[in-house]
């Protein structure tokens, strides 16, 4: 299981006194509070930092960071990630998973035949739908409904499918 999550990324400074823009990579953008622990990853470190003050401009956060004061202090993070703890993750509802713990989950069916692995996650309006890895190269396009994913066992890595009828290719 991951111990971070990425929230978001530095896309560029704002203004002079060491705010940034952030481009969010959370379904949640409220998580961006004042006083909210960060880890921002340099490349070669991951370095905490709170946040001082929050603004939203229209789809992105712009943050004040604590000990950076000027546009100097900040620029040179353009393009790098921001990350909270799995403690400063936001609190999952029943049947609700995070998306990086999903990643490389064994996927069997339900008589226990190996599937593949889950690689991506697909967001769309209604529900998402999960990218399987097949074994010869292929790839089945999973709905996350309650019909055809059986089970979700995060610690163990894996995942109980059915695939229902039209869904294989």
């Amino acid at each position: 299981m991951e111990d971070r999550f990425q929230v978001g990324v530095i896309s560029s400074t704002h203004g002079i006194r060491g705010e940034v823009k952030v481009f969010p990579t959370t379904d949640d953008v409220k998580r961006f509070r004042k006083n909210i622990q960060l880890i921002l990853d340099t490349g070669n470190i991951q370095q905490p930092v709170r946040v001082e003050n929050v603004k939203f401009f229209k789809q992105f956060v712009i943050l004040k960071l604590e000990g950076f004061h000027s546009i100097n202090d900040v620029e040179k993070y353009k393009g790098h990630s921001l990350y909270v703890t799995r403690d400063n993750a936001v609190e999952l509802g029943e049947d609700e998973y995070f998306v990086a713990d999903l990643l490389g989950m064994e996927v069997t069916e339900e008589d226990g035949t190996h599937l593949g692995v889950l690689k991506d996650v697909i967001e769309t309006g209604a529900n998402d739908v999960y990218v399987i890895s097949l074994p010869d190269g292929g790839e089945l396009l999973l709905p996350a409904i309650r019909d055809c994913i059986l089970s979700v066992d995060v610690e163990g890595n894996r995942m109980k499918v059915h695939v229902m009828e039209g869904l294989r290719g």
